[in-house]
């Protein structure tokens, strides 16, 4: 009771504060503990648990982007990780493919049912986690879907219907290969496969099943003739074999009955060949029987084969139909593409043309406005007058007009001028110069192109005479 006491005491004489931090380390250390044993986590085992966040390195140094356990349990870091599960219940898929082409360019139906799971390989559970962590079970049941139909038409498309039909061992081990190995891509794994059953639109597979059943109808037709054939040639030789050896014991019995015997003799001669003749009549009748159920068999395969025949032909007529049909609409296309397309470049010309002569009546307009400005100048320069302002462009123009005059004589070429010239005394001026005077006239004078503009030619480059009066 002392020993017990001495803590209390001990703990009593304590100051509050520090009982205080001690209780709250305490409560620290206890939540600090629940914490971490509510993160160690078990998995269940129809489940795998996917741990993503920083779980490590890959061997080649990359980071792993999430790590997979099935029937262990793990650490879940606080922050830095977070879990997830992957249920491995087994997923069955209805696979209700139609119209798949064979080999043979025949399209068959095979419906069938695949049991497919998320797979507990390493390597293949890690593309699970990669691939279908928080998908549904809907969502994961569609995408396997698609890969089992790619993957069964790829199949079919390499087979002839005989082999599906007859070697389902075979088809179900190449459909099985090929699913699970796309599959696995995805991280699941083929459990189960089963095909319920094979047809086709054409009857085909129906016209197959019918030629082995009167195949085998006609085996057995033949092997029961065969076998009441032997034995009534059996019967017949033991008939014949008994007769003989009685009538031997008779011949040696009653030497003296000669003549019943040569009566039994012929009699028994008789009854032989009419058996044989009824022999003859039973085989003949089997072998007629035979050759009727070989008849029918050819018929069965000439129709199966006339089946085949129609079958193909209407595939190919369909095939021509479509691709002429694909031909014509890639034609249709081109042309609207053409049509657009020319469309498209003449409204871009137009556009072109429109801005193009918008640009040049742009430019004629700052032309004139700027001659009007310019003009308008000239004229104030003028002092208002529009007459002074025309004798100022005259006269600024007067230099390439005297240019013009010069041009227009610069380049006649006279080779030759012959004047008859009487030079005679009646007062008149001699030929040569009135020809002279002739050309210059032509000319405009100087003097007249200066009045024209409404000035006087200077005194020292002449002056045209004033015309004398009527009274001098």
């Amino acid at each position: 009771m002392n020993e017990m006491s001495i803590p209390i005491i001990a703990a009593a004489s304590l100051p509050p504060s520090v009982i205080f931090w001690i209780v709250v380390i305490c409560v620290v250390a206890f939540s600090t503990f629940l914490v971490l044993l509510s993160r160690y986590r078990k998995c269940p085992s129809d489940k795998i648990m996917v741990i993503y966040g920083k779980v490590g390195n890959n061997a080649d140094g990359t980071n792993r982007s999430a790590r997979c356990i099935h029937g262990g349990a793990s650490f879940i870091w606080p922050v830095i990780q977070a879990y997830e599960y992957l249920d491995l219940t087994p997923i069955s898929i209805s696979v209700d493919l139609t119209n798949a082409l064979s080999r043979q360019n025949i399209r068959i139906d095979v419906p069938s049912r695949f049991t497919v799971g998320i797979s507990t390989e390493q390597g293949v559970m890690q593309n699970a986690a990669e691939r279908l962590l928080g998908l549904r079970l809907p969502e994961i049941q569609e995408l396997a879907k698609d890969i089992i139909f790619g993957q069964l038409r790829l199949i079919i498309a390499t087979m002839d219907i005989e082999e599906i039909n007859t070697d389902r061992d075979k088809f179900l081990e190449a459909v099985s290969r090929n699913v699970e190995t796309e599959l696995k891509k995805i991280g699941l794994r083929l459990i189960n496969v089963n095909v319920t059953d094979i047809n086709d639109e054409s009857g085909y597979i129906e016209a197959l099943g019918k030629e082995a059943a009167a195949k085998a109808i006609n085996d057995a037709k033949k092997s029961v003739a065969e076998k009441d054939r032997d034995g009534a040639i059996g019967e017949a030789n033991a008939h014949r074999d008994q007769r003989i050896q009685v009538a031997a014991a008779d011949s040696t019995a009653i030497q003296g009955e000669n003549e019943s015997k040569a009566a039994i003799a012929a009699s028994n001669a008789i009854r032989r060949e009419k058996e044989a003749e009824a022999l003859r009549r039973a085989m003949a009748a089997e072998k007629s029987q035979a050759a009727k159920a070989l008849e029918e068999s050819y018929a069965a395969e000439q129709k199966a084969e006339s089946v085949r025949a129609e079958r193909e032909k209407a595939t190919l007529e369909a095939d021509i139909l479509v691709k002429t049909e694909i031909s014509k609409r890639q034609i249709e296309l081109q042309a609207e593409a053409e049509a657009e397309r020319i469309r498209r470049q003449a409204r871009g010309e137009a556009d072109g043309q429109y801005m193009k002569m918008e640009a040049q009546a742009r430019g004629t307009q700052e032309i004139l406005t700027r001659q009007a400005a310019g003009l308008g100048q000239v004229v104030s320069a003028a002092g208002g007058d529009a007459n002074d302002a025309l004798r100022l462009l005259i006269a600024d123009k007067m230099e390439e007009l005297m240019k013009i005059q010069v041009e227009a004589i610069k380049n006649i070429k006279i080779d030759k001028v012959t004047v008859w010239d009487s030079a005679g005394g009646d007062g008149k001026a001699p030929a040569t110069a009135n020809f002279l005077a002739g050309m210059l006239k032509s000319i405009p004078p100087l003097n007249e192109m200066f009045k024209m503009a409404g000035m006087e030619l200077p005194s020292y480059l002449g002056s045209e005479k004033a015309p004398e009066t009527e009274g001098k």
